[in-house]
């Protein structure tokens, strides 16, 4: 993706932390802008004398936060019961197993959003059923920026340990995201599968 690492190192280079903020918003709320492009070339950056540890850090960590909170606060507004009844009108879905995935939520919501802010594909998604079951957005805020704090550290440190060779990190995470992507196609399919068998049996 040329044209978008050439936008991307233009914006920093213009901007500076508040482009790296701008970027880590965009990139939470339209993951198209990949933070594996991003927070690389920030640690690119500080080797070259650029920014700081701290500046990056704080920059690159209130722009995500920034989207995941915003993704949160619209999710939140959508409301549980009209996810609920959205669900439902799904292939195979009722308002059951709607109801039971909130439930789950509800029981195991802090270490989702904190391990899902770490997970290429779901960094940005796992905003979404924390604010549609009502998480409480203080928790929502600390568990997230934990877990912002952590990826965005690995990641602009790899960046940092690269040097020239940062763009090698697109190419790692690219690997785990799709690694991601068909497990969750599997977990798709398989609920489709089950709920089909459990139909088969109910009938008369």
């Amino acid at each position: 993706m040329p044209n978008l690492s050439e936008w991307i190192t233009h914006t920093i280079e213009t901007l500076g932390g508040p482009g790296l903020a701008l970027l880590m918003l965009l990139e939470t709320v339209f993951p198209p802008i990949p933070s594996e492009l991003v927070l690389p070339l920030a640690g690119f950056t500080i080797g070259q004398g650029q920014m700081g540890w701290v500046e990056v850090m704080l920059w690159t960590t209130a722009g995500a936060v920034a989207g995941a909170c915003l993704l949160y606060g619209v999710a939140r507004a959508w409301g549980r019961e009209r996810t609920i009844r959205w669900m439902a009108k799904l292939p195979l879905v009722d308002e059951d197993d709607a109801d039971a995935a909130h439930r789950w939520f509800d029981r195991y919501g802090k270490v989702a959003v904190l391990t899902g802010r770490c997970v290429p594909g779901v960094r940005s998604l796992i905003s979404i059923p924390a604010g549609t079951s009502g998480m409480p957005f203080g928790t929502f805020f600390v568990y997230t920026l934990l877990g912002t704090l952590v990826w965005n550290g690995l990641l602009v440190g790899l960046g940092y340990a690269l040097g020239a060779n940062w763009q090698a990190v697109e190419g790692v995470v690219g690997i785990i995201s799709k690694v991601v992507a068909v497990l969750l196609v599997v977990a798709v399919l398989w609920f489709l599968w089950r709920k089909a068998q459990q139909r088969r049996a109910s009938r008369p």
